[in-house]
């Protein structure tokens, strides 16, 4: 069994000079491409449970369909649930054997954010489990606005919350279907000189890839979330797969044709974050 906890896999890329992959699902067919993927490059995966992931899926079938992929595994696993708005979504994660959460108050002022975060990074903690904050908010491509991380915010928030890993916004956005952004370098650097978290990009789609290689090689930078890159390839494969034979309706035989082009596309994702 290769479950891991975000901790166990964040710590080894912080000091080793590569970053890891947290995937956003939707649904079996994507995180066993995921698993497969991992397994192929020889690295860790966290696989991310989202809100639209668990408003079709409830999360105690979720944790178990992650563990399931963990336990056979050859390499490790992290079940991960991604923007948990509130400390009881957070604590069912954890119950549904979750080995991560992240809990997302970038929305709340920064006294409440900071107090929310830190009592659940101690449940989570006095479950062996870990917990990711976010501090500044991570906007969605047309829709919400991002608000930037402050470098003095986040070492306050890094402190006082006891977080594993910290999600902040540098110019990331949610949703991005190109790779046209880029992230602010100089307020990573500015965060980076004031505290040592392991910091998560969210939004990680839209980063020019050259630019995560960078990164995931000469920064704290150690986690970055992909989902729209990935959702679009599975798409493009169901489009291909259904519009292929017009006649076809089932549903297994269709989607079976959506596994290695998903795979691939997780593998170049997954070999930009290495080391160099």
């Amino acid at each position: 069994m290769t479950l891991a906890t975000l901790s166990e896999v964040l710590h080894p890329a912080l000091t080793g000079g590569y970053a890891v992959a947290g995937l956003v699902t939707l649904g079996w067919e994507d995180m066993r491409a995921y698993v497969a993927a991992a397994e192929a490059e020889n690295a860790p995966v966290i696989l991310q449970a989202g809100p639209s992931c668990r408003e079709h899926t409830p999360l105690p079938i979720l944790g178990k369909m992650f563990r399931h992929l963990a336990e056979a595994a050859s390499v490790p696993v992290v079940a991960h649930l991604d923007h948990g708005y509130t400390a009881e979504e957070c604590r069912t994660a954890i119950d549904c054997g979750f080995t991560s959460v992240m809990f997302d108050g970038s929305r709340k002022p920064l006294t409440d954010n900071i107090e929310e975060t830190r009592a659940i990074a101690k449940m989570a903690h006095a479950a062996g489990v870990s917990c990711e904050g976010e501090i500044g908010f991570v906007g969605y491509s047309g829709g919400e606005g991002s608000a930037g991380t402050d470098p003095d915010e986040a070492a306050q928030f890094a402190k006082e919350t006891g977080v594993d890993a910290m999600a902040v916004s540098v110019g990331n956005v949610h949703l991005q279907q190109d790779k046209e952004g880029g992230l602010d370098e100089a307020r990573i650097r500015m965060i980076e000189a004031v505290t040592d978290v392991p910091l998560v990009i969210h939004g990680g789609s839209g980063v020019p890839v050259a630019q995560r290689t960078a990164l995931a090689r000469g920064s704290n930078i150690c986690k970055f979330n992909i989902g729209t890159e990935l959702r679009m390839a599975f798409g493009e494969a169901l489009r291909d797969a259904v519009n292929a034979d017009p006649t076809r309706f089932d549903r297994v035989q269709i989607l079976k044709e959506t596994h290695e082009p998903v795979v691939a596309a997780t593998r170049r994702v997954l070999r930009a974050l290495k080391g160099a």
